[in-house]
Parts: C-alpha cells; structure tokens; sequence
C-alpha cells in the first residue's frame, strides 16, 4: 500500500508561482513513475508532467516552459513549481504513482494522492 499526500496548492494572481509537493510512503520510491495530473470541474484529469526512475521528465504542452517536476528520493516527496501562472492552471491537483504503461494516461496509475486545489486570479 501507497500513501500519497499533497500539499502547496493555494489562490494566486496570474503570473505568480506555486510549489507543490507530494510526500510518499509505503514502497519503494526511487523505482517509480511519479505524475501530476490535474482535474478542473466538468473536465476530464488530464497530465501535467512526468518524472521517471532515471530522472527523466515529460510535460504536457500546455505547461512546457513554465511548470517543472523534479523529486527527492532521499524524502520520497515528488514536486511542482509552477510559474507564470494562468487562470487555465485553476484545477484540483493530484499526484501518482505509475503501476505500467505509458506515463500520460491516468489509467496506468495505481496510487493517488487526495488533491490540492490550486485557484489562479485573472
């Protein structure tokens, strides 16, 4: 069994700066696929970035340049800065495990984090 918590999410003008964090237990971190993904209401979750067991990284589009992943295997916590904020980044943001497959879909992930809402102002 995996925990996942969340933590940093906030309310934030546009163009201010985020931190999330995601502190892990029960497994063996550093072998793992960890993501952040994020679900604004009436969407679907979608990916937001990726970062591997070789600390290799993916992004989605719409954040390359401006978010960026990395982790800490002596803490078991995996991170989100996120700057240049806009109003479109406003969503519940979780973060995961990956069990298989590919990295962006929500489906090949077995463990999950609650949630951290992030609110961006216009």
């Amino acid at each position: 069994q995996v925990q996942l918590v969340e933590s940093g999410g906030g309310l934030v003008q546009g163009g201010g700066s985020l931190r999330l964090s995601c502190a892990a237990a029960g497994r063996t971190f550093r072998t793992y696929t960890m993501s952040w993904f994020r679900q604004a209401p009436g969407k679907e979750r979608e990916f937001v970035a990726a970062i591997f067991w070789n600390g290799n990284t993916d992004y989605a589009d719409s954040v390359k340049g401006r978010f960026t992943i990395s982790r800490d295997n002596v803490k078991n916590t995996v991170y989100l800065q996120m700057n240049s904020l806009k109003p479109e980044d406003t969503a519940l943001y979780f973060c995961a495990q990956r069990a298989f497959g590919t990295a962006r879909s929500p489906e090949n992930y077995n463990y999950w984090g609650q949630g951290t809402q992030v609110t961006v102002s216009s």
